[in-house]
């Protein structure tokens, strides 16, 4: 593996998004910095660490790098004291996320880079009270941070272009897939579009189209794997195949076959009637359980795709030529 960028990581933030990246820098060999004020922070970090012990067992044959250290720290100060890239992974609350980064601006070395993992927020007002805010931007992962290879890239308006391109090989080095943002957006790419189909699913349900697992099942058992390998826009294939496509299905985006710009009112009635038809499903598995079932399936898809040298399974293969460069006897 050529020389990796990060040798330590100052994490702002335990939490769900927070730990997913713990997990996925320490199983990397890159040390941890931990700073939560929350004393359930490191029993929750220490158990997805051990769930993507368990994930990349099953993921991958190639020998992971020695673990890097987990170190919880007491002040955002001691986080970021000499390390190679924060990464703020604070609840979606503007103004705590600007405290922690505006902290970690002052203390931090000027070369070091600042990454929020916000799903939604946009960078220039993040880098608002930032000393340095060139150094900012958006690293926003999704969960499972550890297995999920995704991480789109945002700049604000005073983030300098080489930030992005050490962002992007950093994350790169740790097995993921980082997609720049073209300019800034609430939500970014991937959210919006999540956002677009929730809406949609809540109103099948909230007008009795469709139950809970209705939904779930017209997704999983059909575009949801397809989604794996191709986008919406993928499958029409190249320039002659898009025109064929839009010509054909185009006209239909006319039609009245959704609710796209509305979403239902969330009545105590509405969120009991999903919390009934959730319950109904019978799935009697813990949360743990629920997670490494969630994993093996990730796990699963993820194998298949690299046999294909396809989609993130291409983005995995990659990463496991790395490790085994990385950890070729010399």
């Amino acid at each position: 593996m050529s020389e990796i960028q990060v040798r330590t990581v100052g994490l702002l933030g335990g939490g769900a998004i927070g730990g997913g990246w713990a997990a996925r820098f320490l199983l990397n060999g890159v040390s941890v910095r931990l700073y939560d004020q929350d004393p359930g922070a490191v029993e929750r970090v220490q158990q997805q660490v051990d769930n993507a012990r368990r994930a990349y067992q099953l993921l991958t044959p190639v020998a992971l790098p020695a673990e890097g250290v987990l170190q919880v720290v007491v002040s955002v100060e001691d986080a970021v004291h000499g390390v190679e890239l924060v990464q703020e992974s604070a609840p979606e609350r503007l103004e705590l996320k600007q405290r922690l980064l505006a902290a970690a601006s002052r203390a931090a070395p000027r070369e070091t880079l600042i990454c929020s993992s916000t799903s939604g927020l946009r960078p220039s007002l993040l880098q608002a009270q930032m000393v340095h805010p060139e150094r900012l931007l958006v690293a926003h992962p999704f969960y499972p941070v550890y297995l999920l290879p995704l991480v789109e890239l945002c700049a604000g308006q005073g983030t300098v272009p080489e930030a992005l391109v050490r962002a992007a090989e950093i994350y790169r080095q740790l097995g993921m897939h980082p997609l720049v943002v073209r300019r800034e957006v609430d939500g970014f790419i991937a959210n919006r579009l999540q956002e677009a189909m929730w809406r949609e699913a809540l109103w099948l349900v909230h007008d009795d189209v469709a139950t809970v697992e209705e939904v779930d099942d017209a997704i999983r058992y059909s575009f949801g794997l397809r989604r794996a390998f191709s986008g919406p826009f993928r499958i029409a294939g190249g320039g002659a195949g898009m025109r064929r496509f839009m010509q054909q299905w185009g006209p239909m985006l006319k039609w009245p076959w959704s609710k796209l710009t509305e979403v239902p009112e969330l009545t105590d009635a509405f969120l009991e009637k999903l919390a009934e038809q959730s319950d109904a499903r019978g799935e009697n598995l813990s949360n743990l359980e629920l997670e490494q079932k969630r994993d093996d399936c990730y796990v699963a898809i993820l194998q298949g795709l690299r046999s294909q040298h396809y989609g993130a399974g291409e983005t995995l293969a990659r990463w496991e030529q790395k490790l085994r460069e990385f950890t070729a006897p010399s």
